[in-house]
């Protein structure tokens, strides 16, 4: 499939996701569906805070490139992630789980990363468990 093609598929997979039931909008074009909610007067992360979750990312076509589930969930420093992370997790409290989906340019943009062809719109179920 040739790039731009690919790119478009994934738009218009976006596109028709945020109109789902139960799909709500963030930030810049990011999307999320509420799995679990965790404490609704819990503390949310902010830009410097080290989380710790659980994840599965996949692409559009249902392939999982990356799961943190089986093993311990890591901890990162917010601002180290990908921009669709960080205007997710900013939103999220200890306890919620979410499905958020990120358009490639608040993910990897036009850079191939393993697994993940450039121009791909992400699939993440997060975990939040904690906040330091």
């Amino acid at each position: 499939m040739a790039k731009p093609e690919y790119v478009q598929k994934n738009r218009e997979w976006l596109a028709a996701k945020a109109k789902e039931e139960g799909v709500k909008p963030l930030d810049k074009g990011i999307y999320y569906k509420v799995i679990k909610k965790g404490n609704a007067n819990g503390p949310t992360p902010n830009r410097g805070s080290v989380v710790t979750a659980h994840y599965v990312g996949k692409t559009i076509n249902g392939k999982t490139f990356d799961s943190s589930r089986g093993g311990v969930a890591p901890a990162f420093r917010l601002r180290d992630l990908i921009p669709g992370w960080i205007i997710a997790l900013q939103q999220m409290r200890v306890g919620d789980k979410w499905e958020v989906y990120i358009p490639a340019e608040q993910a990897y943009g036009k850079m191939n990363q393993p697994g993940i062809p450039g121009g791909s719109t992400l699939i993440f179920e997060i975990e939040l468990l904690g906040i330091a």
